[in-house]
């Protein structure tokens, strides 16, 4: 590792609806209240550390985003879609043989203030092609999919010692139902942006002496969701959020960004939070510089930039993570997009990341370099970049990681360093 300064298409595209996801993963898990932390942790420095994973639903071409210009093979292999470093819509440098998509310039300001680092070549273990399933043992840190209920946020939040300002607010969930990777037996709080109004306080009122007289689990329940969105008033978040687009828009991205950043930042709020993009599936009509991928990478520059105005009073101590589920094919199809594939890449933003660095051990795009003569080559599991991002926020041993954190990885150890 270097500071660098099985279908084809491809299972069926599942749609990955919030019913789809509920019915396969404890989707009743939107509010838990009892766990019992059993691991060993090493003590967390003086920071307020805050994270945020963000999940790109659908597999983020990794080529396009960060186009490797200086590999010799990157231009014929994404011919109709390759990106270039002269003219008009050039790509933005980054070390001089990468370069980042000309949508994001947030995201290269951040890297040049050393708040942003890339992971390329990366992936999880899973080498199949099914979105559910890749999103599955991305979000649970376990080896394969189907294995557990709980994911690897989750089981963090678990390994640390209650009495912690992190275990006591828990972790939360963004979105109508919470991603995998939030859920298990640690305290859950879900938010979504509204899209109707809200109920009043003394609907509420009523539901909570109803509750308590008739089932306490719900009780405490509503309790904590009148709380979150206390949270969520106090920080502005809600004043007019209603309407706009969804997670696959650039409004959509923006407006979730603003939330998650308003309760993560509160004082009072959690400080863990994993949220999802949508439609980073670009089978068709992919485009380069400009197009459907375009929009969706101005939207996360958007998110990013929301990330970095609703966290500034705690954005020293953060880091957001994003991550998708796995590639794309490094050559273009016969509908100028690209197909499933394997390798990726990964970003890690923040003021509290050691930025400014391409972190990558670049495998090649010589198809004899490629991963099934067809992908590009993962050289970074992701899990190792997590495992070191969380233990050096929040404290967390090495054992603890790979006994409870992500089961069955010992052997994967944490990438240091990552954090300053």
């Amino acid at each position: 590792m270097t500071d660098h300064s099985k279908a084809d298409l491809d299972d069926d595209c599942e749609a990955m609806t919030p019913s789809r996801r509920a019915v396969l993963g404890a989707a009743g898990a939107l509010f838990a209240w009892s766990f019992v932390p059993k691991f060993a942790y090493a003590a967390a420095g003086s920071r307020d550390p805050r994270f945020l994973l963000v999940v790109l639903r659908g597999a983020l071409d990794g080529l396009s985003a960060v186009p490797p210009i200086g590999d010799p093979d990157y231009a014929g292999l994404r011919e109709g879609i390759a990106l270039t470093k002269d003219g008009p819509d050039a790509a933005l440098p980054l070390d001089g043989f990468f370069y980042l998509h000309p949508a994001m310039p947030n995201l290269a300001r951040l890297y040049g203030a050393g708040q942003a680092s890339i992971v390329h070549a990366a992936a999880t273990g899973y080498r199949e092609r099914s979105h559910f399933d890749g999103q599955d043992v991305l979000e649970s840190g376990q080896a394969g999919p189907g294995r557990t209920d709980s994911g690897w946020l989750n089981r963090l939040i678990a390994s640390l010692p209650p009495g912690e300002t992190v275990s006591r607010r828990g972790v939360l969930g963004v979105g109508v139902v919470p991603p995998l990777v939030v859920r298990g037996s640690a305290p859950i709080l879900g938010w979504s942006p509204p899209r109707m109004a809200r109920a009043g306080p003394d609907l509420m009122q009523r539901l909570s002496d109803l509750y308590g007289q008739r089932d306490p689990g719900l009780a405490r329940a509503l309790t904590q969701a009148i709380e979150t969105e206390g949270i969520a008033l106090r920080s502005s978040m809600n004043g007019d959020m209603r309407g706009g687009g969804g997670p696959d828009s650039v409004d959509g991205m923006k407006r979730i960004a603003e939330g998650a950043a308003g309760l993560v930042g509160a004082d009072d709020g959690p400080r863990i939070a994993a949220l999802a993009f949508e439609g980073w599936d670009t089978h068709a009509n992919e485009g380069g510089a400009k197009g459907r991928l375009a929009q969706l990478l101005g939207g996360l520059d958007g998110a990013l930039a929301a990330f970095e105005q609703g966290l500034k009073p705690v954005w020293k101590d953060t880091v957001v993570m994003v991550v998708t589920e796995f590639g794309r094919t490094a050559k273009v199809n016969g509908t100028v997009g690209t197909d499933h594939g394997t390798g990726t890449i990964a970003f890690l933003v923040g003021g509290a990341v050691k930025g400014g660095r391409m972190v990558v051990d670049w495998p090649g795009l010589k198809p004899e370099q490629l991963y099934e003569k067809r992908d590009l080559k993962p050289t970074t599991d992701i899990r190792g970049v997590a495992k070191g991002v969380v233990s050096e926020l929040f404290g967390l041993s090495g054992p603890v990681l790979a006994e409870r954190v992500f089961p069955g990885t010992g052997e994967l150890a944490p990438m240091r360093g990552l954090v300053g």
